[in-house]
């Protein structure tokens, strides 16, 4: 059923029923009902771009990813699958847009062409010129992550800092002495990747406080890295009894170089890190982690967005996470030596 059916049952123009869908000219409430009374009865439902006119919105969110000649790691995909469920649920739809390098080109045409009705911004730099450029566009926006200074932004995030701080303090009481963290990539480290550089602070500082010996390890995201930052750890620094990280890209890399080196986890080595559930409970034997919680986030951005949305002057609101963490069976006392 199509317009020009609605006006030939209601006895009108098309135009006249384009308007009176639209709101764009004044239609008489008398022809405005019989207009109705048809629709009503086929159940006629306008497409989204007439929908779109009506309400002054494209009922579209834009959410920017990665770029994608890079292979996005499983909580990164956990993050898109969540925003396009969550539009769903609110009966919108959701537009990804690459940035980065060679795409800068779409994640402008995604603000200068208002495509979307708001953004949500993943995989957050501490200086982020990203950020900078919604707020100078005025366009609602949302991130997960959260830059140096997210003052007067909307974002979700998990507490990464205090996460790998109690790991170190969970190894610390078991009774490990000399910890390595095994963080994100170099590259995203000399890009100012904020859970990368907010792991180190933390590590950092409860190293510091509880007297021990830490070393940082980046490692890129595959498994590849992890099995050779493996390597690399038993071959120069043989006296680390723990491990704490932030890449679960990496895990299972990391768990086939330990195989590879006849290492018991965790009688001669313990780990613990900050990871999606399901990898934690993949790992062998079961991680002990704080589980990120990506199906929630991607529910409270949208949340957010919507908000913003609907109330662009409203204050701005953010969730930071910290989820427990998961006692299992890849942390135990500290070998004797």
């Amino acid at each position: 059923m199509n317009i020009g059916e609605i006006a030939r049952r209601a006895g009108v123009s098309r135009s006249t029923v384009s308007y009176a869908l639209s709101g764009r000219r004044s239609v008489s409430s008398e022809t405005k009902q019989r207009i109705q009374a048809v629709i009503d009865e086929i159940g006629y439902r306008p497409n989204a771009a007439a929908r779109a006119l009506k309400e002054g919105r494209t009922r579209t969110l834009g959410l920017v990813i990665p770029p994608a000649s890079l292979l996005l790691t499983d909580m990164q995909l956990g993050f898109v699958a969540s925003v396009v469920e969550a539009a769903a649920r609110a009966d919108l739809d959701v537009l990804l847009s690459p940035s980065g390098g060679d795409h800068d080109r779409s994640f402008e045409r995604l603000i200068s062409g208002r495509r979307v009705d708001g953004v949500i911004l993943m995989e957050i730099r501490l200086e982020d010129e990203r950020v900078t450029r919604l707020q100078q566009a005025g366009l609602p926006f949302v991130t997960i992550g959260h830059t140096a200074h997210p003052y007067g932004t909307c974002w979700v995030d998990v507490d990464y800092a205090t996460l790998v701080a109690r790991c170190v303090h969970h190894l610390a009481d078991l009774g490990h002495r000399t910890v390595a963290l095994i963080n994100r990539s170099t590259e995203l480290v000399a890009a100012g990747y904020g859970p990368a550089h907010r792991a180190q602070a933390g590590f950092d500082e409860a190293i510091s406080q509880r007297g021990l010996t830490g070393m940082n390890l980046p490692c890129a995201d595959d498994p590849a890295a992890g099995e050779e930052c493996i390597e690399l750890l038993r071959e120069r620094h043989p006296e680390v009894t723990a491990i704490t990280t932030i890449n679960e890209a990496a895990l299972p890399g990391i768990q086939r170089g330990l195989e590879r080196a006849h290492v018991a986890v965790p009688r001669e080595l313990s780990i613990a890190g900050v990871a999606a559930r399901h990898w934690a409970e993949g790992f062998r034997p079961q991680l002990t982690a704080a589980d990120v919680p990506t199906l929630e986030m991607g529910t409270h951005a949208v949340d957010l967005l919507l908000e913003r949305i609907a109330a662009p002057a409203g204050a701005p609101r953010h969730l930071l996470l910290t989820p427990p963490i998961s006692l299992r069976d890849s942390t135990g006392p500290a070998p004797a030596r």
